[in-house]
């Protein structure tokens, strides 16, 4: 018996309609639903344990995955079976990640699982932008509790025209494209990038996706009255005790308030919380301590965060000392290392960046296998941050979401800062050495130091920072460049990436509902003022790319060339590529491209470089008719002589075309090795064969005549079997 099937349709200003539907698949699945979009299909679940895990934390788990069957494809390399996550599906995880663990409530901590895939793809749809609806969805259908309905949307401008959700024709146009995370009432999430635009297009491009994804929030809920929402349900929460907090906040509040006041480093003030800590433990009995240390920890948690941000908002004091504008100490350096091609050291505050770039040939592009997505990166970065970065000791267990979503983040701000027709495939690695505070932006500067310091042509230097938000509901404060407490005891995390001329990347998370777009405005022109002197300090150090690479990175040239002579110039068994290799130690690459070639040229020495592209134009070579050419004599014959048109491209120079006069014998005129200008004749309609000229590169001698182009006789001597037969020559019957 078919299933009773419940629909949604969120009608697209700019594109096909979006489809909810539940009840068909994964009903044991606490929630579940498909979202589909043309021919493209996500399927969104939810299971959450009865019980909890006992954590002081939400364990929630949110998995995105693309299905290569969904596009009719296998998966690339050697094993056919989806494995690991690739860096975009990462992403997506992250993006609904950070939308929906703050809505979950905060005494929950049974175990929450988020699985969504694609079953279905669409060529002109990005499924991406649809997982958070997805997620969101099948939340809002189950017994979990969760505070209200969410979703995400990309946001794209096109021709000054913002589109929601664009295909990937349209987004290849688009100067601005962010993926915007929010409930009905508050945006919750930003995450972009852009070509250098104004603060004001950026909240309009927010508002703009707002107002799509009230929408798509609307039909969530349509959908869950139609179903018969379950009633939520009842779950363990956090044991409580109303005279514990009392007595923790009674001791602690002023003693955190008057460390938070004085303003101290890390260390220093880490040291001084904790020894307030110890002593308000010894005020309780061991009994009470071996019974109630995780309430003792949590209470006095809960006043230090709540003394710290009443520091802030009442005297404009931070942990460090700093005022809500100030900018920590900042110093830089440059080709760091001396054997990369190019590197930077950025320090500001404790935190610390160490980035290097490598420059390569196509060959070294970094592959993008995806269901929905193939093609090839020519600047990527990589992210490094290792535990002894923030003092600890931990395992490594391969690159982290983090690292992957801190590394993306800075690779899109700075993408956009390199010419079109730049020949290297270029990689940057950050090197995270200290962290107190938005190692990504450190990342971002340190990287546009070392691309500086490696030669390439920059169009601007980038420069980042990160914004931190105190409010109470009343008073707020916005905080530029925050530390890594600031940002775990506020309330948003604002990084913001860009020029002089506008910004180029943009991420944030709000941990505050109703944010409103005053307060989102005033951080946006707060942060200008903040980047702009970062970027004085990175001027300061490198004002200009360098002139050119460094001697020992790789020069790269690149010619385009006819489809027709790839061939030749790979030779048999790529005989004569090896060779040209080998002989001028370069590396070439050659790709086609529709009806042309592409030829790529690397090495160290340009004057190697030069050769072997000389030795690609000997082989091209293509003369012009009536254009003269310096040749020289490689051979003498008794009717002419031999003559190179470019290496390895010889031709006949007939005697009849040494001179006007008649010349009886050609050494006369001619020996090997001399050097002469000849003129291009076409090819002999009699020979088929090129036609070259001595003559018609001299002066015609006075009373000359041409002679008139003798016509082709058609008239031919009869062949043998053509003759009339004699009698003789018949066989007699």
């Amino acid at each position: 018996m078919k299933p009773q099937v419940f629909k949604q349709v969120i009608k697209m200003a700019n594109g096909p309609d979006i489809t909810i539907e539940t009840g068909a698949l994964a009903k044991q699945a606490h929630g579940s639903v498909v979202i589909t979009c043309g021919k493209a299909m996500l399927l969104g679940t939810v299971v959450s344990s009865y019980k909890s895990t006992g954590l002081d934390f939400l364990p929630l788990t949110v998995d995105y995955r693309e299905k290569f069957a969904a596009a009719g494809k296998y998966p690339g390399g050697f094993f056919k079976r989806e494995a690991r996550p690739n860096d975009g599906e990462v992403l997506t995880m992250r993006l609904v990640d950070r939308v929906l663990r703050p809505l979950f409530p905060k005494d929950y901590h049974a175990e929450v699982q988020v699985m969504i895939q694609l079953m279905s793809h669409d060529d002109e749809v990005m499924p991406d932008a649809m997982a958070g609806l997805a997620a969101s969805a099948a939340i809002q259908l189950s017994d979990i509790p969760f505070e209200c309905a969410i979703s995400e949307v990309r946001v794209a401008r096109v021709n000054g025209e913002f589109i929601v959700n664009p295909s990937y024709s349209q987004l290849a146009e688009a100067d601005l494209e962010m993926m915007i995370g929010a409930s009905a009432d508050s945006v919750m999430m930003v995450e972009g990038e852009m070509s250098e635009v104004s603060e004001e297009d950026m909240i309009a491009a927010i508002k703009a996706a707002h107002e799509a994804i009230k929408d798509q929030c609307a039909a969530q809920i349509t959908l869950a009255e139609a179903v018969g929402k379950k009633v939520v349900r009842e779950y363990e929460g956090e044991k409580e005790d109303a005279d514990i907090e009392a007595k923790v906040a009674e001791l602690a509040y002023q003693k955190v308030y008057d460390v938070a006041k004085k303003g101290s480093a890390k260390t220093e003030r880490s040291a001084a919380f904790s020894e307030i800590k110890e002593e308000i433990k010894a005020t309780f009995s061991e009994e009470d301590q071996a019974e109630n240390s995780d309430l003792i920890s949590k209470y006095f948690n809960k006043t230090h965060k709540k003394a710290v941000r009443d520091v802030l908002l009442n005297e404009g004091i931070r942990l460090d000392g700093r005022k809500t504008t100030d900018i920590r100490d900042i110093w830089c350096e440059v080709d760091y290392l001396p054997s990369t091609h190019g590197s930077a050291i950025f320090s500001r505050g404790e935190t610390q960046a160490l980035a290097t770039v490598t420059l390569g040939t196509s060959r070294d592009a970094n592959v993008i296998d995806m269901a929905s997505q193939e093609g090839e990166e020519r600047f990527y970065l990589h992210y490094n941050f290792p535990p002894f970065c923030t003092g600890e000791a931990r395992p490594l267990r391969g690159t982290s979401r983090r690292e992957v979503g801190h590394g993306n983040l800075a690779q899109r701000a700075l993408k956009r800062m390199l010419p079109d027709d730049l020949p290297y495939t270029v990689r940057i690695v950050s090197e995270v050495l200290e962290s107190n505070g938005s190692s990504s932006m450190a990342t971002v500067c340190a990287g546009t130091m070392a691309m500086m310091d490696a030669g390439l042509p920059m169009k601007k230097p980038v420069s980042g920072i990160a914004m931190g938000l105190i409010t109470d509901g009343e008073k707020y404060a916005v905080l530029s460049d925050i530390l890594g407490d600031e940002d775990h005891l506020g309330d948003m995390d604002f990084k913001v990436t860009g020029t002089e001329d506008g910004i180029t990347a943009c991420q944030m998370d709000i941990k505050v509902k109703g944010l409103s777009y005053e307060i989102l405005t005033n951080a946006l022109m707060q942060a200008k003022e903040g980047r702009m002197h970062i970027l004085g300090k990175l001027t300061d150090t490198i004002a200009a790319p360098a002139a050119d690479v460094k001697p020992h990175a790789p020069k790269m040239e690149s010619m385009e060339i006819e489809g027709k002579f790839i061939g030749a110039v790979i030779g048999p068994g790529g005989k004569v590529i090896q060779e040209m290799q080998k002989e001028t130690d370069t590396v070439i690459n050659i790709k086609e491209d529709g009806e042309m070639g592409i030829i790529e040229i690397a090495g160290t020495d340009r004057a190697k470089i030069e050769a072997a592209l000389e030795r690609i134009r000997n082989i091209i070579f293509e003369p012009e008719v009536g254009s003269v050419y310096e040749v020289k004599v490689v051979k003498m014959l008794d009717f002419g002589a031999v003559v190179e048109l470019r290496p390895g491209k010889e031709t006949l120079l007939h005697v009849s075309e040494f001179d006007y006069k008649r010349i009886e014998d050609p050494s006369t005129v001619l020996k090997v090795g001399d050097v002469l200008d000849v003129k291009y004749m076409g090819i002999d309609p009699r020979t088929k064969k090129q036609k070259v000229s001595r003559k018609e590169c001299l002066p015609k001698p006075e009373g000359w005549v041409e002679r008139p182009a003798r016509e082709r006789d058609d008239r031919r001597a009869p062949r043998r079997d053509d003759r009339p037969r004699r009698d003789n020559d018949s066989k007699s019957e």
